[in-house]
């Protein structure tokens, strides 16, 4: 089963070095269990914007789809056996990054 754990931030300040070495240890602990498949973070949601080129409208919102005070600061794209090592990985993911996260199953997986 794929899950995407998405990084939920206040957009307080980017990660401390201390959250840093925990997010490289977790990643190292992903890959060395054949769980990792992708991670990364995000620019500040202040530099998205919505594109809706649905029947060529070519509208552009300049600012991102939610005004709010958390948005999705980074993610990861992991692998597990089952819905229950997916929450165990979301939970140890939370303490990594010292975040809120939201696990969400992919799509046909």
């Amino acid at each position: 089963m794929k899950f995407l754990i998405s990084v939920i931030d206040d957009l307080s300040g980017s990660g401390t070095p201390a959250e840093m070495n925990a997010i490289d240890a977790f990643n190292n602990e992903l890959r060395a269990n054949g769980q990792f498949i992708f991670a990364w973070g995000l620019e500040d949601s202040k530099t998205a914007t919505v594109i809706d080129n649905r029947n060529d409208a070519n509208i552009e919102s300049g600012k991102p789809l939610f005004d709010a005070k958390e948005n999705v600061s980074g993610f990861w794209l992991i692998e597990a056996a089952d819905i229950a090592t997916g929450r165990r990985l979301a939970f140890a993911a939370s303490k990594a990054c010292n975040r809120k996260v939201e696990l969400r199953k992919l799509h046909g997986d």
